[in-house]
C-alpha cells in the first residue's frame, strides 16, 4: 500500500476543510465594521445592508474575496451619505483594494487610519465635501488610480504622491490646494489639477543650466517611455474590448461626440447620474462609461443600448438627441415620470443632464420588444407569437397607457407609441417604455418611415402630441399584433404601403379574412376574438380625434374579448 507524508496529509486535509467551509464563511469584522460606518453616515437612498444577509452574496455595492473571507471593494456612489467617516471604521477593512465613495456629501478630513489599508489600489471620492490635507500616499504603495476632485481639501500636494511608481490616473481637481504640483506630475493633464491655486515645477527651479537640462533629459525620456507604454496599453485595451464588445463611452465616441466631452462630464460636481427613491442600482457616470455596451435600437428620440457594467448589473440606457428644453424643465418632467409606477409602464430608473449629454436609465427585459418578436429575423427553430400572448401583451401596453394617461391631472401623453417602445415582462404582459419624452423634444420633420406609420393624421408637431393621438398610435400597434406586418412596409416591387391605408381597403371590400397573420391560423377557435380586436383597432385609427374611445374603454373592450386574468389591473 502507498504511504502518504503527513505533510501532504494535512495540505489534503486543510484543502478539504477550506472546501467544505466555504460556501460558509462570511466576513464577520468587515460585516459589523460596514454596518457601523453606515449607521454613522445615514444614506438617503435606501441600502440592503443588514445583519441577517451575507455582504459577499447579496449586499449593495460590495465585493469580496474568492472564498468570502474579506471584503475587497465598495462602491457606494451617490448613496446620499452624509456626516464624517469615523475613525476605526474603514480603517478596519483591512484587505480593501478599492474605495468608491464619490458623488455623496461627506464632510470632515480623511482619517489618518486609512493608512492601514496597505493594499488599496483604487480610491474615488470626488465630488463630496471633504476638507483639510491630503494624506500620505506613501503608505499606499498599491495605488494606481486616485481621485479627490470637487471637494475642499486644502494644502499642498504631496510629494509622496509623485512617488507612487502604480499610479496611472490621478485627478485633483476643483479644491482648495496651494503651491507647487511635483514635478513628476506633469505627465498628467492639466486638467487633472484645475479649479486649485497651484502651479507646476519647472526645470528652472534648479540650480543651474546644466541640472535644468539633465533633468529636462530624463523628463523627455520619462515622457516617452510613458507615452510608448501608454500606445501598448491603448492596443491592448482596444484588441480586449473589440473581444468583449465596447464600452458604453466607446459606443458614445462613435456617435460623434469628441473624448473631451466624454470626459469633461466627470468635472462637474452639478452633473451626475440621478436615481429615484427605490432604486437599488449603485453606480455612477464612470461605471457607465466603463460598462460593455451594445445597440438594442436607434428611434425617434435617441439611440437606445444594453450596458452591463462591471458588478454583472444590466441596464438600458436611452441616448437623447435634441432635447429642446434646459436643465430645469428636463428634471421636472424626468420627475413626473420617475414617480410614476404600474406593473405595464417600464419604469424610469434615473437620468443623467449636462450641456452635451442627456441620458436616461432603465431596467433591461431580456424578451425584448413587441417589435423584435412580431418583426424579428423568423429563424428555422423560432416560436411564433401565439395568440394568448399577443392578446396579454396588447392588454398589458393597454393598461399601461390607461395609467399614463391618468397621470399629471390626466394630462399626460406619452407621444411615441409604437411596438419598439412596447416590452414583454416575465409574465408575458405588454409594458410601455419610453413615456413623455416628445413634449421636450425638438420637433421632428416626419419622414416617410416606420416611425410615420404611427403618428395620427392631424400631428404636424410631434411636441404637441395628444392623448387621442397616443389612442391611433395604440390602435397601429394593435394592427401590427394582428397582421404581422409593420405600420409602413414595402412590396416586392418596392410599392409602399401604409398598414392603415391597406386594412381599410382589405376590410373595405370584405375580405376581412385576409388580413390576420398567418401564423395566426394554426390556432383553432379565434377567429370571432381576432375580429373582435380588429374592430377595436379600427375604432382607435378613425381620422376624428374625437371619435376614438378613451384608453380605459379600450381595456374594457379587451378585456371583454377574452378574460385574461382581469385580477391583475391596478
Amino acid at each position: 500500500m502507498q504511504r502518504i507524508s503527513f505533510s501532504c496529509l494535512v495540505s489534503l486535509v486543510s484543502l478539504f476543510s477550506l472546501f467544505l467551509s466555504r460556501p460558509n464563511a462570511e466576513p464577520t469584522e468587515d460585516k459589523q465594521t460596514l454596518l457601523h460606518l453606515v449607521e454613522k453616515l445615514a444614506p438617503s437612498r435606501p441600502l440592503n445592508w443588514n445583519a441577517t444577509s451575507s455582504p459577499c452574496t447579496s449586499w449593495t455595492g460590495v465585493t469580496c474575496n474568492s472564498d468570502h473571507s474579506r471584503v475587497i471593494a465598495i462602491h457606494l456612489p451617490g448613496f446620499g451619505f452624509h456626516g464624517t467617516i469615523p475613525s476605526n471604521t474603514l480603517s478596519r477593512v483591512t484587505c480593501l483594494q478599492t474605495l468608491s465613495l464619490r458623488s455623496n456629501s461627506i464632510t470632515g478630513p480623511l482619517p489618518s487610519d486609512l493608512s492601514n489599508l496597505s493594499d488599496l489600489s483604487f480610491l474615488y471620492l470626488q465630488f463630496n465635501n471633504f476638507s483639510g490635507p491630503l494624506p500620505d500616499f506613501s503608505v499606499w504603495s498599491n495605488l494606481s488610480v486616485v481621485d479627490l476632485s470637487n471637494n475642499r481639501f486644502t494644502g499642498t500636494v504631496p510629494l509622496s504622491l509623485s512617488n507612487l511608481t502604480h499610479l496611472t490616473a490621478v485627478n485633483l481637481a476643483n479644491n482648495s490646494l496651494s503651491g507647487q504640483i511635483p514635478l513628476s506630475l506633469h505627465r498628467f493633464p492639466d486638467s487633472a489639477f484645475v479649479g486649485n491655486n497651484v502651479s507646476l515645477q519647472t526645470v528652472s527651479h534648479y540650480k543651474s543650466a546644466k541640472h535644468g537640462e539633465t533633468a529636462l533629459f530624463w523628463v523627455v525620456v520619462a515622457a516617452a517611455s510613458v507615452a510608448f507604454a501608454a500606445f501598448f496599453v491603448f492596443i491592448f485595451f482596444c484588441w480586449s474590448r473589440k473581444k468583449k464588445g465596447d464600452s458604453f463611452a466607446g459606443k458614445m465616441l462613435k456617435g460623434d461626440m469628441s473624448p473631451e466631452k466624454v470626459v469633461s462630464r466627470d468635472l462637474d460636481a452639478n452633473n451626475k447620474i440621478f436615481f429615484f427613491e427605490g432604486c437599488s442600482y449603485a453606480f455612477d457616470l464612470e461605471d457607465l462609461l466603463r460598462a460593455s455596451a451594445e445597440v438594442l435600437g436607434k428611434g425617434t428620440f435617441g439611440a437606445a443600448y444594453k450596458a452591463a457594467l462591471e458588478d454583472a448589473t444590466t441596464v438600458v440606457v436611452k441616448r437623447l438627441k435634441e432635447v429642446a428644453v434646459g436643465k430645469k424643465d428636463f428634471e421636472q418632467h424626468m420627475e413626473v415620470v420617475g414617480n410614476l409606477k404600474h406593473e405595464n409602464v417600464v419604469q424610469l430608473k434615473g437620468y443623467y443632464y449636462s450641456k452635451d449629454e442627456k441620458l436616461m436609465v432603465y431596467d433591461y427585459y431580456s424578451q425584448g420588444s413587441l417589435s423584435t418578436l412580431l418583426h424579428g429575423k423568423r429563424e428555422e427553430d423560432r416560436v411564433p407569437l401565439d395568440w394568448e400572448t399577443r392578446m396579454k401583451i396588447a392588454l398589458g401596453a393597454a393598461r399601461g397607457l390607461t395609467r399614463i394617461h391618468c397621470e399629471n391631472g390626466g394630462k399626460l401623453v406619452h407621444g411615441n407609441i409604437r411596438s419598439s417602445n412596447i416590452f414583454v415582462n416575465t409574465t408575458q404582459y405588454g409594458c410601455i417604455s419610453d413615456l413623455g419624452l416628445a413634449t421636450i423634444m425638438s420637433s421632428v420633420a416626419i419622414p416617410i418611415s416606420r416611425a410615420a406609420g404611427y403618428r395620427a393624421p392631424e400631428v404636424t408637431d410631434t411636441r404637441k402630441a395628444t392623448q387621442p393621438a397616443d389612442v391611433y398610435s395604440f390602435g397601429v400597434v394593435l394592427l401590427e399584433i394582428l397582421t404581422g406586418k409593420s405600420p409602413v412596409y414595402t412590396t416586392g416591387g418596392d410599392e409602399i404601403v401604409h398598414l392603415v391605408r391597406w386594412v381599410h381597403s382589405v376590410v373595405r371590400e370584405e375580405w376581412t379574412a385576409e388580413v390576420f397573420d398567418l401564423e395566426l391560423i394554426r390556432y383553432p377557435n379565434i377567429e370571432e376574438e381576432m375580429v373582435e380586436m380588429l374592430q377595436i383597432a379600427m375604432s382607435c385609427v378613425v381620422r376624428v380625434p374625437d371619435q376614438r374611445p378613451k384608453m380605459s374603454e379600450i381595456v374594457k373592450m379587451i378585456e371583454n374579448v377574452r378574460q385574461i386574468d382581469i385580477a391583475i389591473m391596478t
